[in-house]
Order: C-alpha cells, then sequence, then structure tokens
C-alpha cells in the first residue's frame, strides 16, 4: 500500500539521483551566448504521470510569447530550444501495482499534485543554485507545461504565466 509520504519521498529519491545530469546541463546553459533577441528562458517540465516520467526543456522565448531563432552566420549565438532533462523515471512501479496506485493517485490527488510539484520545483531549485544559473542576466522562469503559474528564478517566487509577458 503507497502512502502520500512515501511516494513523495521516493520522487525526491528518485530525483536525486538525476541531480548531476540536471547540474551539468544547466552549467552549459551558462556557457551559452544568447541571442539579443531573447526577453525571457523558460525551462519547461514535462510531466508524463502514466509513465512517471520527468523532462525539462529550455525555450527561448520573446515579449509576445513566442519562441525566438537564429537565423544568422555566427554558430555560436543560441536561440531556439534544447533539452535540458532527457526523460527521467521520477517513480517506480510494476505493472501489477498500477490499478492500486492509480486508485491511491485518485483518492489523493489535491494534496499529490501540489505536493508532486513543490517536489520537482525545490529539485530544480537546488540543481539551479549548485550550476550558479543566477548568473545568467536574462530573465528566467521554471514552468510546469500547460500550467497558469511560473516560477521566477531572479525574484524566487512563483508568479501568473501572464505576468512574465508583460
Amino acid at each position: 500500500m503507497v502512502s502520500v509520504d512515501g511516494y513523495i519521498n521516493s520522487i525526491k529519491s528518485n530525483l536525486d539521483k538525476q541531480s548531476d545530469i540536471l547540474v551539468e546541463s544547466l552549467k552549459k546553459v551558462g556557457t551559452y551566448n544568447f541571442s539579443k533577441n531573447i526577453d525571457l528562458l523558460d525551462f519547461s517540465a514535462f510531466i508524463e504521470p502514466t509513465r512517471f516520467e520527468l523532462a525539462i526543456r529550455l525555450f527561448s522565448m520573446d515579449k509576445e510569447a513566442n519562441e525566438v531563432f537564429y537565423n544568422g552566420i555566427d554558430n555560436t549565438v543560441f536561440a531556439g530550444s534544447i533539452e535540458v532533462l532527457p526523460e527521467v523515471a521520477y517513480y517506480h512501479l510494476n505493472e501489477i501495482q498500477l490499478n492500486d496506485f492509480f486508485d491511491f493517485y485518485e483518492q489523493n490527488e489535491e494534496t499529490l499534485a501540489v505536493q508532486e510539484q513543490k517536489a520537482f520545483t525545490d529539485w530544480f531549485l537546488e540543481c539551479w543554485k549548485k550550476a550558479d544559473g543566477s548568473s545568467i542576466d536574462i530573465p528566467l522562469y521554471f514552468v510546469f507545461s500547460d500550467d497558469y503559474k511560473s516560477y521566477d528564478l531572479k525574484n524566487n517566487q512563483w508568479i501568473d504565466d501572464g505576468d512574465k509577458w508583460s
């Protein structure tokens, strides 16, 4: 039988195993020569709950919420998007346990959804600090794909997603 604390602690433990990969990737981002047309950077987390996988992709954006691309001849200029973390498992479960787990999740969804996002965000922030991400001069955000809020990495707070575009 799964408990809320057991599930969240398992997520944290599995994410910790991926920290070195994320930290190294974030350090590389800090060395990029960003296009002058980039207004902000979004680190978007993509969660695949039926497979218990997380991936993170960096998108370079303008103030109109459009992805910025670079078509110039300088191959050192970065614009567009790049995978920061390939799909990694954040929870392990065998197929025999799936139905029981999804029943448990449905019964505890309000609590679990909040705690999962907190676990993912706290882990990303810890890796962000280890990678010295604050050295990047562009506004930066951590977001969950298709969510209405963003974590402002410069000001260390959640904001309404629309506020970053104004």
